[in-house]
């Protein structure tokens, strides 16, 4: 008794702890379970934002149409002094009237499934340093020779066709041949193109937002059925395609002032797109990369969303006015003066000779050179010399003046390279004289070049060459020795060459027939 006294139980308050613990333990394991599926529901939600994410690029790299850059060698770029490499892009606007979209949008139906032309051709260029841009346009009315073309998906041979208009190389097999076109005209290496027709206008103006233009008077197109009131209006859509497509309202009427037009329209919708943070916004880039997937045809370098962003991430940080738009200085052509024009002899390539050199073409510098940043790293190891008679080199005719060829070669045999050849005319004529050269004969190049004072910017590596080939170019008609080009400044563009500065707002002026 007394030990029953002396311990009492403790059964009664012992079961309510035993019941609290398991209480505790139940709302732990509760709370585990419902944290457990909330990780479990976020970890999901991510997976498949990723997923998601990863389909909606890869459907966008589906839209995306593409093919071969150039039809014809290019040669290799070359880096400036610093490893920089400056970046060209063509744009290309056709005419194409395959789809029954385009076909609503302007145009006959006897013109459906017929050649392509290139109604717009504007050049790119991007400096190697990424501080200035400038976009030139050849009207599409220049006579120029089209190189042998190739198409690589038919395999057609398309043949050399002088003095015809560039608007028609289009329809040489498509883009690459327009590519390689403006390459053998310009000297100029083209690294992407991108070709827009009339529905890819048409969207691309409305993932925009639209772009503000301006007119000076009342105008009305019977062609392209644009009506405006004179002053400013903010264009998309149909009505983006029809100023764009202006030619009769706008000027004389004519295709040479409708770049300026169109210049007008680009340079706004830059400012429109900086204004509006899309180049700084991934939502808006994704937005805008959606149009243009589904708008644009571009190389194979381009053949990505990825890429499309890369390409808008370099051009973000270009300001307004260190873009530059010109049209490439134009002479009548003989031959057809009321309709056709050639490039301007000298004007013209005093312009692409600056776009090759990297020059800018806006005033804001002293020369290229004073934007580049110094090199840092080793120098680069000095050419090994090359005695002229060990040099093997073929001579080339591309500029068209009869004997020039065996001219050059024999000043080379005088100036000591004895293993000089004449081949007599190159494949295609060409603007601009180059040297080529394969990857392991760049010594005996530097020996030519010295000797002929060549220009840096003639020299290109090309796989394509057994031996190094001078192709003399419509610049060098006559002479022992290239002819000495000073080197212009920063801004020195041709007085001939109509521009505008990106920062620039400028009202199309208004053809008096086509006023109301």
């Amino acid at each position: 008794m007394s030990s029953n006294h002396s311990s009492p139980r403790r059964i009664g308050p012992s079961r309510p702890a035993r019941r609290d613990c398991r209480r505790q333990r139940g709302r732990t394991s509760r709370r585990g379970v419902l944290l457990r599926r909330i990780a479990l529901g976020c970890g999901l939600v991510v997976v498949l934002g990723c997923v998601g994410g990863w389909g909606y690029v890869s459907y966008l790299d589906g839209n995306i149409k593409h093919g071969a850059l150039s039809f014809g060698d290019q040669g290799a770029p070359q880096p400036d002094a610093t490893g920089g490499m400056a970046l060209n892009i063509l744009l290309i606007g056709s005419d194409t009237r395959d789809t029954a979209a385009d076909l609503s949008l302007g145009g006959s139906r006897s013109s459906v499934g017929g050649p392509a032309h290139a109604d717009v051709e504007m050049l790119l260029h991007v400096s190697a340093d990424r501080s200035n841009a400038s976009l030139i346009s050849i009207p599409r009315d220049t006579m120029v020779d089209i190189p042998a073309c190739t198409d690589p998906t038919t395999g057609k041979v398309y043949p050399e066709s002088p003095h015809e208009q560039i608007t028609d190389s289009l329809s040489h097999g498509g883009p690459g041949c327009t590519v390689y076109t403006w390459h053998q005209l310009t000297g100029i290496h083209i690294d992407h193109f991108m070709m827009v027709d009339f529905g890819g206008v048409v969207s691309m103006a409305d993932a925009v937002g639209g772009v503000p233009v301006c007119t000076t008077a009342n105008v009305a197109d019977p062609y392209s059925h644009l009506r405006l009131t004179k002053g400013d209006h903010v264009v998309k859509g149909v009505q983006a395609l029809e100023w764009l497509r202006s030619r009769h309202g706008f000027g004389d009427g004519s295709d040479l002032y409708r770049t300026q037009v169109q210049h007008m329209y680009l340079t706004s919708m830059m400012r429109q797109l900086r204004s509006a943070g899309t180049l700084t916004s991934p939502g808006r880039l994704l937005t805008l990369a959606d149009a243009a997937t589904r708008a644009l045809t571009v190389d194979d370098g381009l053949d990505s969303v990825s890429s499309l962003l890369n390409l808008a991430d370099q051009l973000k940080g270009i300001s307004p006015d260190r873009l530059t738009t010109v049209t490439m200085p134009y002479a009548a052509d003989p031959s057809n003066p009321k309709a056709w024009v050639i490039p301007m002899p000298g004007d013209a390539e005093r312009l692409f000779s600056m776009v090759r050199g990297d020059i800018p073409l806006d005033s804001h510098g002293r020369s290229a050179a004073a934007y580049r940043p110094k090199p840092t790293g080793p120098a680069a190891p000095p050419v090994p010399a090359v005695p002229p008679a060990e040099v093997r080199i073929t001579v080339q005719n591309g500029g068209g003046v009869p004997g020039r060829a065996a001219a050059l070669t024999y000043d080379l045999r005088e100036l000591g390279f004895e293993l000089v050849r004449d081949g007599l005319n190159a494949p295609e004529h060409q603007q601009a004289t180059t040297l080529s050269y394969a990857p392991g004969d760049r010594a005996g190049a530097v020996a030519v070049a010295g000797a002929l004072h060549l220009p840096p910017s003639a020299l290109r590596e090309s796989a394509g060459v057994t031996r190094p080939v001078l192709v003399i170019g419509s610049d060098w008609p006559d002479g022992e020795v290239y002819p000495l080009v000073m080197t212009p400044s920063a801004g020195a563009v041709p007085t001939t060459a109509p521009q505008q500065s990106g920062s620039e707002s400028k009202c199309a002026k208004v053809n008096p027939v086509y006023t109301w």
